[in-house]
């Protein structure tokens, strides 16, 4: 995290922290700190791969008060309620598939009005796109082997221009290949299909095995 931060992102003993939409409030069990009057959650990156991403000097940060997100594979919202808080003025269209998860998902969104739940496949994106339209980021965070299918599937939905984050999980995709092979496969699909890639980095030790791979939309 550098001066291009965006607001109500800080860094504190160089760890990540949101500035809290609801004082108080813990949503999954982080840290609460006050500065300066202002109340902070903290970001923890063994929950969040995007915080992970950042602990690991990520240099792609494209989240901003007015950005609209589709966020794919948002689970009960541990990242999607850090991005909420980023997001004042913008709106995360937070998709997952599982019927509990889900659940505690629209138990956030009662609190955090930005965070627009859609109970879908990521498989499917005609299901969802007209509530969609053009979003600034695709974030895309989801278990399956076709990750990069998907990605590429719902990237009808980013803008050109726009910022894609891709969490690659190396071993749903293929247990017996090197993680490291994978990421840079999944790389080259991914400039096959149109963007430029931006940053491929891995996650460990905050998550084995994972990558974010950041993109921008070019066609």
């Amino acid at each position: 995290m550098d001066e291009a931060s965006p607001q109500g992102l800080k860094s504190i003993d160089k760890q990540p922290y949101t500035l809290n939409m609801n004082p108080g409030v813990s949503v999954y069990g982080e840290a609460l700190k006050k500065i300066s009057g202002s109340e902070y959650r903290y970001w923890d990156p063994s929950r969040s791969k995007l915080a992970a991403y950042l602990r690991k000097k990520g240099k792609e940060f494209s989240y901003h008060e007015n950005s609209s997100i589709l966020y794919l594979g948002a689970a009960s919202g541990t990242t999607v309620s850090h991005l909420s808080d980023l997001l004042v003025n913008g709106r995360v269209f937070a998709v997952e598939f599982s019927r509990i998860p889900f659940t505690k998902l629209l138990g956030l969104c009662e609190t955090r009005k930005n965070i627009m739940p859609i109970q879908g496949d990521a498989n499917d994106p005609d299901a969802y796109s007209f509530m969609v339209g053009q979003a600034d980021i695709l974030y895309e965070d989801v278990s399956q082997k076709n990750q990069v299918e998907i990605f590429i599937k719902n990237s009808i939905m980013l803008k050109k221009g726009g910022k894609g984050f891709l969490a690659v999980k190396a071993r749903c995709i293929d247990v017996s290949r090197d993680p490291k092979k994978i990421f840079s496969d999944c790389a080259k699909e991914l400039e096959a299909s149109g963007f430029e890639i931006q940053d491929n980095r891995d996650l460990g030790p905050f998550e084995k095995d994972h990558a974010m791979i950041v993109v921008k939309k070019i066609v």
